[in-house]
């Protein structure tokens, strides 16, 4: 595939992925881009984070995604016909503390990408609600639990362990408030 102007987030997620691959170089998509495929596009977003898990050269980095038309920006890359640009972000994989992070593979068309799970992305966005107040973020981690089913007493006990219950407690409410509402509307139709 070439990365053209009407190329979704999602298939330049899997044009890098596999760019990384052929190269030998292990990487996690994670961030607003793993909560784009989440929430099947309801959630924006113009950047694709990568947590590496390896230490590739620089010069390797660059070369991979010069060859897929990405060129190096001080620390993301950028491409001429893209909207979306590239960021690998300091690792380790991490949520909040939790460094027991277990990627999955979505598929992405026919290529396989390296990824948050569902319910490590909506963790991740409810970090940044727990973390920073972002309210934006509480609201990508409600699509997200809407879009999928999610191991709900992992995320309870990950938000007990970042000190954060009442928030936890707030996401339930508000991903109820958010199903009530759903399913009135349903009713109506």
């Amino acid at each position: 595939m070439t990365i053209k102007e009407d190329s979704n987030l999602e298939q330049i997620a899997a044009e890098v992925a596999g760019a990384l691959d052929r190269a030998g170089i292990r990487a996690v998509l994670t961030g607003g881009a793993a909560a784009v495929i989440y929430t099947g596009g309801e959630y924006q977003s113009e950047d694709l984070d990568f947590i590496l898990q390896s230490v590739p050269p620089q010069e390797l980095l660059d070369q991979v995604l010069f060859e897929i038309g990405f060129t190096r920006k001080r620390d993301h890359y950028v491409h001429s016909r893209s909207r979306f640009f590239i960021e690998f972000p300091r690792g380790p994989l991490s949520i909040g503390r939790d460094l027991r992070i277990r990627p999955v593979e979505v598929r992405v068309g026919r290529r396989g990408v390296l990824a948050l799970s569902p319910t490590d992305s909506c963790r991740d966005r409810l970090a940044a609600f727990y973390h920073w107040n972002d309210r934006q973020s509480l609201q990508t981690a409600i699509q997200i639990a809407r879009w999928h089913r999610l191991n709900m007493a992992a995320i309870r006990r990950w938000s007990l362990e970042e000190g954060k219950p009442e928030k936890f407690e707030e996401f339930k409410r508000e991903l109820r408030k958010t199903s009530q509402r759903k399913g009135s509307n349903k009713e109506r139709h």
